[in-house]
């Protein structure tokens, strides 16, 4: 059952619907969880099939607004491997023939499609949301729109995949979590009969305590140009996967 908060429709309530569409989640992760989820407002820049995948699982997570964002026409290729798009859309915009499927899967969210280039975009446009998801950018448009949301405290990420490679990097500034924590505590059973000789039988009592943790997300500026000259960063580099190279170039269209 979801307990409900006075003056429900308000920023801090949550209707019967949205109760009924997110319960599964909801006993997942908790109310407050989703009433966050629930005032985010997302943009996401780039709508092939990486795109469209993050797409889907934002609105059915149920995200206040979603904005997708791309410039490029749907390609024949588009259609193969973008769900969102539907038949005989090759030559309209990827976002807006991505629009009325994204939008179908839930009703409850407010999905839009812009159809221009990021690039133009001015920083004023980014400072409207809570996070910032980019696909399918070049490195210079990466690096100046994480820039931007480091600088105003705006969560973001990026990630593409390249046939059967890919990547991701997030940059959540100060990020405070709590990380649940078990300790096991010994304790003594009374004596039992067990053979010859008489043992103790040991029972393992575990306390769960929750601890708050602050982490520190680097800038992808300072991710991808790392220090190599030093021994710690030398015994990283032979953990790295080739993949973190992917980042280095620029992406094509």
């Amino acid at each position: 059952m979801v307990e409900k908060e006075e003056g429900e429709g308000g920023p801090g309530g949550i209707s019967e619907e949205e109760a009924a569409q997110y319960d599964r989640q909801i006993r997942l992760w908790g109310l407050e969880a989703q009433k966050r989820l629930r005032a985010s407002r997302v943009l996401l820049v780039g709508l092939r099939g990486l795109g469209a995948e993050v797409a889907k699982n934002l609105i059915l997570a149920g995200v206040r607004a979603l904005t997708m964002l791309d410039h490029h026409q749907v390609s024949p290729e588009d259609t193969r491997a973008q769900f969102l798009v539907p038949a005989g859309s090759v030559g309209r915009n990827r976002a807006e023939a991505s629009l009325e499927r994204a939008q179908n899967l839930n009703p409850m969210v407010d999905v839009k499609a812009d159809p221009e280039n990021v690039e133009s975009k001015p920083e004023a446009f980014f400072t409207q949301f809570d996070a910032v998801c980019v696909t399918c950018c070049s490195r210079d448009a990466m690096l100046r729109i994480d820039h931007i949301c480091h600088q105003n405290g705006i969560k973001f990420f990026a990630g593409d995949v390249f046939g059967y490679h890919g990547y991701a990097f997030a940059d959540l500034g100060e990020h405070d979590f709590v990380e649940e924590k078990t300790k096991v505590a010994k304790a003594n059973s009374p004596a039992v009969e067990d053979g010859p000789g008489a043992k103790r039988a040991k029972l393992d009592a575990a306390e769960t305590t929750m601890v708050k943790k602050r982490i520190h997300f680097c800038p992808l500026k300072d991710a991808l140009n790392p220090d190599w000259s030093s021994e710690q960063a030398q015994a990283a580099l032979k953990r790295t996967s080739p993949d973190f190279f992917l980042l280095q170039g620029p992406v094509p269209a």
